[in-house]
């Protein structure tokens, strides 16, 4: 043979194999996984359903506010799905460092995801008041009110049931029906975030030292700064008498303060009060770690106290963003769940706080220059021993 041609009875043979091989790239692309089945497209894109078209007269803004507010969803599963996974880490009896970081990741993820939901109240934003004014009756009494997973998300972080606002008397779970009301109860039973944090803080040993007693030079570095501001204030030529007065009033409120920090049965008072609720050892050991992040044995943790407050900073600013939109988008109008509208939300963002006592531990910060430094024992004593909580 020349010229390379197969013989005629070969090309029949060759072509049937190219058809099977055609046949089984076409059941291999039916097998494999499609990516709209692998994300359930075909329910996801038709669970928008807008109310003003069942009448014929579509009002088009509904299908934004429907997104939107699904968008919400899928990211309020995410946290909680994060959330769900840091709290079974702290409430561990031991929380070695190696899940101690994955904790922190989980909960910078959180953090990350909530500049999202503020972007989408910008999105929301672009609908004006008429617009969201053409379907709104028809959402009544629905209302975000009645997200279970952000009352969810809220009860795993802590927020306390006797801080919640009422509605018309009712407790805030009176709004949600059957599986939500059930779901949402039970995150309220479940030991929170703030409460394995407060447990994790309570027994770790960063205050026993052996004879180093921290607690007194810590009070005697307070003493000197105390001091110091005071006569900063006193001596002020830019003070009239009455600045003075006021600026020496809230210093009185700082020196105050630090009272109860040193004085445990006051501190037991505050937290009967409800003004603390992080356990007196586990205030401590929080303030120690912010005090000393610097050390290397200190960073983990105060990473972690960071990205809770970061948290529980990002929902208060999202609650003060979200009472904005409803002030533009209906003025003084009751809310349609028959809240008070922005007045309600304005009030939720102050007292549905979970990490407050976190954001308190700046007042008892003192210049680095003036922290009591840890002897070098202390210091190699905590870098391999106090994950177990055991010192000797």
């Amino acid at each position: 043979m020349t010229g390379g041609r197969r013989p005629a009875a070969a090309r029949p043979v060759a072509s049937a194999i190219r058809h099977r091989e055609h046949l089984t790239e076409v059941d291999t692309l039916a097998d494999a996984r499609y990516y709209g089945d692998y994300l359930h497209l075909d329910r996801l894109l038709t669970a928008q359903q807008p109310v003003s078209s069942l009448d014929g007269s579509p009002a088009h803004d509904e299908m934004l506010f429907i997104i939107v507010h699904q968008a919400f969803e899928l990211w309020f599963k995410q946290i909680l799905w994060e959330l769900d996974a840091v709290t079974a880490t702290m409430s561990g009896d031991v929380v070695p460092a190696s899940e101690l970081s994955r904790t922190v990741a989980r909960l910078r993820r959180v953090s990350a995801i909530q500049p999202l939901l503020h972007r989408q109240l910008e999105v929301l934003e672009t609908m004006t008041p008429l617009d969201f004014l053409d379907f709104r009756d028809e959402l009544v009494p629905a209302s975000g009110f009645q997200s279970a997973q952000f009352r969810m998300i809220e009860n795993r972080l802590g927020v306390e049931p006797t801080t919640r606002l009422r509605i018309k008397g009712a407790p805030y779970h009176a709004h949600l029906t059957g599986g939500d009301r059930t779901r949402v109860l039970e995150t309220e039973r479940e030991p929170s975030l703030r409460v394995h944090l407060d447990r994790w803080l309570a027994r770790t040993p960063f205050l026993r030292f052996g004879e180093f007693d921290f607690w007194t030079a810590y009070r005697s570095a307070v003493d000197e700064m105390l001091d110091r501001e005071r006569t900063i204030i006193e001596r002020n030529p830019n003070l009239d008498d009455r600045a003075r007065a006021e600026q020496l009033a809230s210093h009185d409120d700082t020196v105050d303060s630090f009272g109860a920090l040193f004085d445990r049965p006051r501190y037991h008072q505050l937290l009967d009060r409800g003004q603390r609720h992080l356990s007196y050892d586990a205030f401590i050991a929080a303030l120690l770690i912010t005090l000393y992040r610097d050390e290397p044995i200190f960073h983990l943790p105060f990473q972690l106290l960071v990205a809770l407050t970061d948290i529980d900073e990002g929902f208060t600013a999202w609650r003060y963003r979200h009472a904005l939109l409803v002030r533009r988008m209906i003025g003084d109008k009751v809310g349609t769940g028959g809240t008070s509208g922005h007045v309600y939300l304005q009030k939720a963002a102050e007292r549905h706080r979970a990490f407050a006592d976190l954001f308190s531990l700046p007042t008892f910060c003192i210049p680095r220059s003036a922290l009591p430094r840890l002897p070098e024992a202390v210091r190699r004593q905590l870098g391999f021993r106090w994950e177990q909580g055991v010192v000797g």
